[in-house]
């Protein structure tokens, strides 16, 4: 007899939150994560005729950023309230529900697979790099993104140094993979070579968050994401009052004319289906 699955309950935890922010973090991310679609889209080299299947879609810019290159997108989320939003964004793009470890697509079915900040998400992200190797076609172009350590994210960093000055790491939520693993570059490879891709490169991409007052900053943490919002809502009120009001300090650090800038670099992965 096999004993519960252990990525099963941070599955559950992460569909159930993206359920909940669809808007929340398009209003609150998608300034900042879009800036990465470009380079992905020219790393799996997207153009007229590409078929393109953009996986944990989100609101669907990447598929929609797609097909005004003249490629041939599906976006496909595990979050029905992500599918419903980006249709509703973009209408001339098709998308659907589904899941990035089980892809319901036939072998070789695409050109290029890419993920704008899924991987961090997936319960089993292995799964989800042999499930883009499976449904590309030989030579296809799979590419992903993901934030940069803490230490060069300073948007994470404050919010994480606040947590662990006034509040509590460990709150109880499901345990998934390491945010940061594929922040490594030579994670990122050692992965895409394990999935069976060849010729990898890994490179960083500057990204830049803008943010109205120094207080957005964890608004947009603990209304537009799941595993940091989870963790800043299991704090206790006096504790979350005091992150709050560490977190402003440090990101008064970073105002500019016109608001807080915050650098937030993104890992740029991508590899060629062998």
């Amino acid at each position: 007899m096999t004993g519960p699955d252990p990525g099963s309950a941070f599955k559950a935890f992460e569909r159930q939150g993206w359920e909940d922010v669809a808007v929340a973090y398009r209003d609150a991310f998608s300034s900042l994560t879009a800036q990465a679609i470009e380079p992905l889209l020219d790393a799996v080299q997207a153009g007229a005729g590409t078929r393109l299947l953009d996986v944990a879609c989100g609101p669907g810019a990447a598929a929609a950023a797609a097909t005004r290159r003249g490629a041939r997108p599906i976006g496909l989320d595990f979050a029905e309230a992500m599918v419903a939003q980006a249709t509703r964004l973009h209408p001339e793009v098709p998308f659907r529900a589904g899941d990035a470890e089980a892809l319901p697509f036939e072998p070789a079915a695409f050109d290029a697979v890419v993920v704008n900040f899924g991987m961090l998400h997936f319960a089993r992200p292995d799964q989800a790099l042999a499930e883009a190797h499976r449904v590309l076609r030989p030579g296809g172009r799979v590419a992903f993104t993901v934030w940069a350590p803490p230490e060069k994210c300073p948007g994470f960093a404050i919010v994480l140094a606040a947590v662990e000055a006034h509040g509590r790491m460990d709150v109880g939520l499901p345990e998934g993979p390491p945010f940061f693993r594929f922040a490594d570059h030579d994670e990122s490879r050692r992965a895409l070579a394990t999935a069976g891709f060849a010729r990898s490169e890994v490179r960083e991409v500057p990204l830049s968050w803008r943010l109205p007052t120094p207080e957005a900053l964890l608004d947009a943490f603990l209304e537009g994401g799941v595993r940091t919002r989870g963790l800043l809502r299991a704090q206790t009120p006096a504790a979350l009052a005091a992150i709050r009001q560490a977190v402003g300090a440090a990101a008064a650090r970073h105002e500019r004319e016109g608001g807080v800038v915050l650098p937030m670099p993104a890992v740029l992965s991508s590899a060629v289906r062998a």
